[in-house]
C-alpha cells in the first residue's frame, strides 16, 4: 500500500518524507529557495485563486463549504488525475502545504480524496 502523508512546508525534511511535493499556488512565506526542499512543486493542484481568497475571508465559518468546493474543483482538474497517476509510482509521497492551520487546509482535502480513491 502506498504511503501518502501531509507535512508543513517549515518543518524540516526528513528521509522518512519520500518524494516531497509542495501543493499551494504561493511560495512559502519566509522559506528561502535555498533551504526549503521539495521535489515537485504543483501549482495546478491548488485550488483556485477565487476559492483561496473566498476561504480565508471567513475561514472559521467556510471550512466545510470550501472542502465541498475544493473537492469538486480537484475532481474536474486533469491535475489531479496526472498527480494519481504520478504518486502511483512513488512509494512514499508527502504533500507539502504552508497552511498554520493543521487541520484546515487543501492539504486535509487533497489527502483524504487520494485516499478515498486508492
Amino acid at each position: 500500500m502506498q504511503n501518502i502523508q501531509i507535512k508543513r512546508a517549515y518543518e524540516p525534511a526528513s528521509d522518512s518524507d519520500g518524494f516531497r511535493i509542495y501543493i499551494d499556488r504561493l511560495w512559502p512565506r519566509g522559506l528561502s529557495h535555498e533551504t526549503f526542499h521539495y521535489d515537485l512543486w504543483d501549482k495546478d493542484i491548488a485550488p483556485s485563486t477565487e476559492l483561496r481568497e473566498w476561504f480565508h475571508q471567513n475561514p472559521a465559518d467556510r471550512w466545510t463549504q470550501f472542502e465541498q468546493k475544493y473537492k469538486k474543483e480537484l475532481l474536474a482538474n486533469p491535475a489531479f488525475e496526472k498527480l494519481k497517476e504520478y504518486i502511483a509510482t512513488k512509494p512514499i509521497v508527502t504533500l507539502l502545504y504552508s497552511s498554520h492551520d493543521q487541520t484546515h487546509n487543501n492539504a486535509v482535502i487533497l489527502l483524504d480524496l487520494l485516499k478515498s480513491q486508492n
